[in-house]
């Protein structure tokens, strides 16, 4: 079976710093010992791109700049023009990532992705485009905060990012060439290694993301929630709707729900249910997921905030 083309995506909004990053990498070695790589520019900065001083030569720049132009065709042809070892897209910010993650070929796989912001502008472009700020956030394994100046505020940055990921590093570059780390404690608001862990109706939002990305951790763990029914043809689901950055994002987070004897439960029920998480291949996962074997169930009144948030 042939491997995969990796890929190196670079999100983040004009004037972040993803063409500088991207000039800096293919200047230096370690990275770049003359790979065959394609280089994706899919918007037009203050910054371009000098190729003559890339370390190797056998680089090959595109440019897409047009969403309807960003097609897995248009992808597949470039990946015939060359003969690739790897590529780097450098994403327009303006863009939804669905668009890149629907349209990739099937034998490209996203090796890294990172975002890159302004300090000075990461929370005015928060404040006001605050869906795309949360689509940039959800899959980057790390942002880097270019041009920190020294009175930052950690907090809020801290607090924006982990809003949407708790896994994702961050990242603080300042204009005299120092870097330094986010090292601010974030612990769960509930205890995972209590014999049953009890989640309160605020911090649904909060576990739900964290089962998501560290599924594993879950396994075996005996958990308590409250969450609303919802019966797919032979299957019963619990969650609640979550929202993560809007009234547009809101969708439903549940889990699937085995019970030891048959259940009159119905679509819309609230319950209290109490059960241990399996890691299972289930159909409606497309693949393993968290499927909770109920121990007990409570019927309850849904929270005073239905949909439940992040803060």
């Amino acid at each position: 079976m042939a491997s995969k083309l990796p890929v190196y995506l670079f999100t983040g909004f004009l004037e972040g710093g993803k063409t500088h990053i991207i000039q800096e990498s293919m200047e230096d070695q370690k990275f770049n010992s003359g790979e065959k790589t394609l280089i994706i520019q899919c918007e037009e900065g203050v910054d371009e791109l000098e190729l003559s001083r890339f370390y190797g030569k056998n680089v090959y720049l595109e440019q897409i700049t047009e969403e309807g132009e960003f097609t897995k065709a248009k992808l597949t042809e470039l990946t015939k023009k060359h003969r690739l070892d790897r590529v780097i897209i450098e994403y327009n910010g303006m863009w939804l990532l669905n668009t890149l993650y629907e349209n990739l070929p099937d034998n490209w796989a996203i090796y890294q992705e990172m975002m890159f912001a302004d300090a000075n502008t990461f929370l005015s472009y928060n404040a006001n485009m605050r869906q795309l700020m949360v689509d940039k956030l959800q899959g980057c394994e790390m942002i880097v905060l270019n041009r920190t100046p020294e009175k930052i505020d950690k907090e809020e940055i801290h607090k924006v990012v982990r809003g949407v990921s708790r896994r994702a590093a961050i990242t603080y570059d300042y204009p005299d060439g120092h870097v330094e780390y986010d090292e601010i404690e974030d612990p769960l608001p509930f205890d995972i290694d209590a014999p049953v862990v009890t989640i309160s109706d605020e911090d649904y939002a909060v576990f739900y993301r964290d089962l998501s990305e560290e599924m594993k951790k879950y396994n075996g763990k005996t958990i308590k929630f409250k969450g609303m029914v919802a019966r797919d043809g032979n299957y019963i689901l619990a969650g609640r709707h979550v929202m993560t950055c809007c009234a547009d994002d809101i969708a439903y987070h549940p889990l699937v729900c085995i019970f030891s004897e048959p259940t009159n439960l119905k679509t819309r029920d609230w319950v209290t249910l109490t059960g241990k998480i399996k890691l299972e291949k289930h159909k409606l996962y497309r693949g393993e997921g968290p499927v909770l074997y109920v121990t007990a169930t409570e019927f309850a009144v849904k929270p005073v905030q239905e949909v439940a948030t992040f803060y």
